[in-house]
């Protein structure tokens, strides 16, 4: 089997961040300027270097194509990935994590920053 992936690693320990469904939105992209943050805007810096990064990136794809396998055999005998990194990225994306309260309990939202599409959230259950 032979692939091309663009894989997304995002540098940030437990954030919860759905990056298997995130789309890089590269349209919009210009050099970051720290200056033009908001001031009440808490930017969030790489928790990793360049080759922790490329292993997270390695081990990752290496399960996606057990995972594709296991979709057409029934036994995986022995598997060998090898990725090679063309080029690596780093950016600095809008995503906000929002915390809200609602009726006492706690909830997460993740918001994509540039067209304002929720990532991912909890929801309130509601009881009749």
């Amino acid at each position: 089997m032979s692939k091309e992936y663009e894989w997304l690693v995002l540098a940030r320990d437990a954030s919860g961040f759905p990056t298997r469904e995130y789309i890089v939105p590269l349209e919009g992209k210009i050099p970051f300027d720290f200056r033009k943050i908001e001031g009440f805007a808490k930017l969030l810096n790489s928790e990793m270097d360049r080759d922790s990064a490329l292993e997270i990136a390695k081990q990752q794809i290496e399960d996606h194509h057990r995972f594709l396998l296991q979709q057409d055999v029934d036994k995986i005998v022995e598997i060998k990935t090898e990725v090679n990194a063309k080029q690596e990225v780093y950016l600095h994306a809008p995503i906000w994590f929002i915390k809200y309260e609602y009726k006492g309990k706690v909830y997460q939202l993740i918001i994509e920053g540039t067209a304002g599409t929720a990532l991912k959230g909890d929801i309130p259950s509601s009881r009749f």
